[in-house]
């Protein structure tokens, strides 16, 4: 059986990839603690999609069990006074299991999920990766850009970046998410793209 690691979680109304860009505002003292810890101690926390509750206040009641590990890679007080961070997905996790701390802080025995193999998009993708190009192009993703490593030959990185940036509904990011094979991440957005235009 594989170990598992305990790692503090941040639930929100998004999904993460690894290799995404994640700004996040940071007021609620859980998480100002939780930041201030992972700058000192150069670590990270999961992001996990929540599936009932709330971002802010209570710890929600339910959450998708697979997510991904968030590095902070910038910060900065906003105007407003509020932290600002932004974090890079790292690997892919899977929460076991996770209780409330004290201070209402979620913590979960996560185990790693592998890193998706190196594949190159295939010819048939072409259109998507014009899209991609297109998207990030534009002037409202500057900040997202900025903190992107590109890698036009990988079919993760090509797939990831199209499921955060398109408006895809929740449950088709986390399956997505939860797949282990690029390629076919390429090919279901195709499909997508496809019915869309049809």
């Amino acid at each position: 059986m594989t170990a598992t690691q305990e790692l503090p979680l941040f639930p929100l109304n998004t999904v993460l990839f690894p290799g995404g860009v994640l700004p996040l505002r940071i007021f609620e003292a859980r998480y100002l603690d939780l930041i201030s810890t992972c700058l000192r101690t150069d670590s990270g926390f999961g992001v996990v999609t929540i599936q009932e509750g709330c971002e802010a206040g209570s710890p929600p009641t339910r959450i998708h069990p697979v997510g991904a590990l968030a590095r902070i890679v910038d910060f900065d007080q906003l105007d407003d006074g509020v932290l600002g961070i932004t974090c890079l997905g790292a690997q892919r996790l899977r929460v076991v299991s996770h209780h409330v701390r004290s201070d209402q802080l979620l913590i979960g025995q996560v185990r790693w999920l592998p890193d998706d193999p190196a594949q190159s998009a295939l010819p048939s993708h072409e259109p998507l990766v014009r899209i991609l190009r297109e998207l990030l192009e534009r002037e409202e993703l500057a900040l997202y850009r900025r903190f992107l490593t590109p890698d036009w030959q990988d079919a993760a990185w090509i797939g990831n970046r199209l499921t955060e940036i398109l408006p895809l509904p929740p449950h088709v990011r986390l399956t997505l998410l939860e797949m282990a094979e690029p390629r076919q991440r390429l090919d279901i957005l195709l499909a997508i793209f496809q019915e869309q235009r049809a």
